[in-house]
């Protein structure tokens, strides 16, 4: 058993299960709706979030502050000392950088203390693969300096290949420009998007239709997987209410590499913020992003 524990924060949009079942510690991310604020304490099932965001609400979002950061971690502490937490992308937020100011005056305030945060560059499931592998690890017994490595090394192998049904919100994000916005949606072009090696989200191509951008994500994982081909063990999927799509796209990556241990989950409403219903993401082990 190693001396440390993981912990993360709930961008990765792991199952409450899951999260339960491994007693993975998280920090959240608050978003406001309608004049009311969410949180894990004060959640709203995802159906009712994306069927807000469809009748035309906006929903708000803001990154965990240092403060915060530094009271979830005196919780962390008390269960260990030593600590590894896998932050959600700086590139997409400034959480990762919160974290790690609270990280170091934790620090510097109780010497006996160790905390490292591993930017994950990563976003949603992507980042939550990154935390499930991390676990299988720590089973294997990484020390605590070997785990620091292997997440620093292998997080730039977490693909991460999203589409969208609705180019206004990219828009509303700076994705996409207005004009892009409604050309696209006028002759039915769906975006595909990725996450670079600087944790940013990355427009990489369009198709026309939908079912055309789903299979498009299985496309994109033929070119990426590489020597990773037979070591996926398991695919992430993650979907902003719409399973019948990423059940379209579990039966798509089962025909074409013979993987059947999947998690499937919604995008949660942090980052559906952002990408609105209909967002589907597709997360797997691969030579390179």
């Amino acid at each position: 058993m190693t001396d440390y524990i993981i912990t993360s924060d709930n961008m990765g949009d792991l199952p409450e299960e899951y999260v339960r079942e491994h007693g993975l510690l998280l920090m959240s991310l608050t978003y406001l709706l309608e004049g009311v604020s969410y949180n894990e304490d004060h959640p709203l099932p995802y159906q009712e979030f994306y069927a807000k965001m469809r009748s035309g609400s906006m929903p708000t979002t803001s990154q965990i502050n240092p403060e915060e950061a530094k009271e979830k971690f005196r919780e962390f502490l008390k269960v260990n000392k030593r600590i590894i937490h896998i932050a959600f992308s700086s590139g997409l937020s400034g959480t990762c950088g919160s974290v790690g100011i609270a990280a170091r005056e934790l620090m510097e305030e109780d010497p006996e203390c160790r905390i490292t945060v591993v930017d994950s560059l990563a976003a949603s499931l992507g980042q939550g693969l990154l935390v499930h592998k991390a676990l299988e690890q720590q089973k294997k017994g990484l020390s605590y300096e070997e785990m620091v490595q292997w997440l620093e090394e292998y997080r730039f192998h977490v693909c991460h290949n999203f589409t969208v049904d609705d180019l206004f919100h990219l828009y509303r994000g700076g994705r996409v420009s207005k004009a892009a916005a409604v050309v696209g949606t006028m002759i039915n072009l769906k975006p595909l998007l990725h996450v670079d090696n600087e944790g940013k989200l990355i427009p990489v191509g369009k198709v026309r239709g939908r079912k055309k951008s789903l299979t498009a994500l299985v496309d994109a994982m033929e070119k990426q997987v590489g020597s990773w081909r037979e070591k996926n063990d398991v695919v992430f999927i993650s979907h902003g209410d719409c399973i019948e799509d990423a059940e379209f796209v579990k039966k798509l990556v089962e025909q074409r590499f013979g993987i059947h241990n999947f998690i499937i989950n919604p995008v949660g409403p942090t980052i559906g913020a952002h990408s609105g219903p209909g967002t589907l993401a597709l997360f797997y082990m691969g030579d390179v992003r």
